[in-house]
């Protein structure tokens, strides 16, 4: 019995070898090996005693790996990323730190700042119904002085705040002091396709004139306004939220204004987000939103009635329609808040009319160079007959009583802050052709906002532009058919039915020669 129970308890202790080895193998992630750490457990429990310990195994067995691993790596979570809201209000927080200075020049650079008060526009937008708060209003008042004293502008203001799917856009209306800020850049704009080199021209016509030249010519782009004129009279700057950087928009185009009389988009809150639409618009978001800025303030800058008036020395040379400058009147005395409310007679537009062209003035594009004058009289009497009459809007200064409605909605909207205490109210106007264009007036005092998705208002329902109808096929006939492929058979008869009157044609001539003979 002896013999056959030595080789059992040489395989158990062999077993038991195997298997501590095993307990002993390091982990490749902790260095720890389970057998340590059940002698720890163990040791742990015996120490302890805890009730119920089987309940609680689990718990003692992490406490013991967590302290084995304290020396070498740390068991704190990360840190997750600072919210959005954190990261704006860390950038909004140097809005509020004072620059450098004597007090001397703080109260130099208030008196002399370009920005109107804001906290009185707040406080009076309040009054209206609108607006955006008294501590955004004062972020955005804080914003707009930073912009100030990054750009030598000499008038700037709060234009309205256009909201998006994705973010929301700040914009600021400001001129330039500097008068050859825009003009510089416009000849850049302007020299962007320009030739570099007379001889690289030269060299190009040689080569086309090889080619055969297309009949076709493209209908005449509508040049676009200088800085400082029509619908690019003013700069605009915009920004997601107050404090964070300032974006300049580009001037806007008659054919960016054009394009986005026939489409109706949401803003998304990103500049270069594309824009996909039919027809489909020349630029950007930046560029969309530069022509919405346009369209809005022609529609819905208003002012009192009296408030600006033209210059004398414009108003014998020029016609109405021609003007396009005015100043403030220091005779106005003001309008009564009853009144202002009552009639629309007494508000006028002072922002300049946008044609159909796109551009506030009117230019001739059947206009020809010099060179192509070479031509026959006739045709200059035609030309003459077909030149394209010029286009007039309404003048600087129209009263709001003459603007058109859209079906049966009436354009604006007026009305008193107050009733209860009408001595003490402001006039309201609202627009009902541009949801979100409001303009106040008390007094001398009166001021234009616009708040809203940067939409006009369709009507009952907005039919957006149907594709162009395909071209028709050529119309078809004998001379352009392309015949069938005759059969072999068909040949053969064709070509025995040519011989045979060949034939004939020849028996036919030696006929007639043979009279003629005889008839000599």
């Amino acid at each position: 019995m002896e013999s056959e129970g030595a080789p059992l308890n040489n395989q158990r202790e062999q077993t038991s070898i195997c298997f501590k080895a095993f307990m002993l193998k390091n982990s490749t992630q902790s260095n720890l090996n389970l057998y340590d750490h059940f002698a720890r457990v163990l040791t742990k429990v015996m120490d302890e005693r805890p009730e119920n310990v089987v309940d609680v195994i689990e718990d003692m067995s992490h406490e013991v790996k967590r302290g084995l691993l304290l020396d070498k790596q740390s068991t704190l979570r990360d840190l997750p990323p600072s919210p959005a809201a954190q990261l704006l209000a860390e950038q909004q927080m140097l809005l509020f730190s004072r620059g450098g200075g004597d007090d001397g020049d703080q109260e130099t650079e208030i008196v002399e700042t370009p920005l109107p008060n804001v906290s009185e526009v707040g406080f009076l937008l309040e009054q209206a119904g609108v607006g955006l708060g008294r501590e955004e209003t004062l972020r955005v008042f804080l914003a707009l002085k930073q912009l100030v004293n990054s750009q030598p502008l000499a008038r700037c203001r709060l234009w309205g705040k256009i909201l998006g799917t994705e973010g929301n856009y700040l914009v600021a209306e400001g001129e330039y002091r500097d008068e050859e800020e825009g003009i510089n850049e416009e000849t850049a704009e302007d020299a962007e396709g320009e030739p570099r080199d007379d001889d690289e021209e030269a060299e190009v016509v040689e080569v086309i004139d090889t080619l055969p030249r297309s009949t076709f010519k493209p209908p005449p782009v509508v040049p676009k306004e200088y800085n400082r004129t029509g619908v690019n009279k003013f700069t605009y700057f915009v920004c997601r939220e107050s404090g964070l950087r300032w974006m300049r928009l580009p001037t806007v185009t008659p054919t960016q204004i054009t394009a986005a009389r026939h489409i109706r988009k949401f803003f998304t809150g990103r500049l270069d987000a594309p824009i996909v639409s039919y027809p489909p618009f020349p630029g950007n978001e930046a560029n969309y939103l530069r022509a919405q800025i346009a369209r809005i303030s022609a529609g819905t800058q208003v002012s009192p009635l009296g408030f600006y008036q033209f210059e004398e020395e414009e108003g014998e040379e020029e016609e109405e329609g021609a003007r396009d400058s005015f100043e403030e009147n220091p005779d106005f005395e003001g309008i009564p808040v009853p009144e202002m409310a009552e009639s629309l007679s007494t508000w006028v537009h002072h922002v300049q009319h946008i044609l159909q062209q796109g551009r506030c003035v009117w230019v001739n594009l059947a206009e020809k160079p010099e060179d192509d004058f070479e031509e026959e009289a006739d045709e200059e009497v035609k030309e003459e007959a077909d030149e394209p009459e010029p286009e007039v809007g309404p003048p600087l200064l129209t009263p709001l009583s003459e603007d058109a409605e859209i079906t049966t909605t009436p354009p604006w909207s007026s009305k008193m802050s107050s009733t209860l205490i009408s001595q003490f109210a402001i006039a309201v106007l609202r627009s009902n052709l541009w949801p979100g264009a409001y303009a106040y007036a008390s007094g001398k005092k009166f001021e234009n906002i616009y708040f809203g998705w940067g939409l006009k208002f369709a009507g009952e329902a907005y039919t957006p532009t149907f594709p162009t109808m395909p071209q028709r096929e050529y119309t078809s006939g004998p001379e352009i058919t392309e015949a069938l492929d005759p059969s072999l058979e068909e040949e053969q008869a064709l070509k025995a039915a040519m011989e045979e009157q060949k034939a004939n044609q020849y028996e036919t001539e030696g006929l007639g020669g043979d009279e003629e003979e005889d008839d000599d």
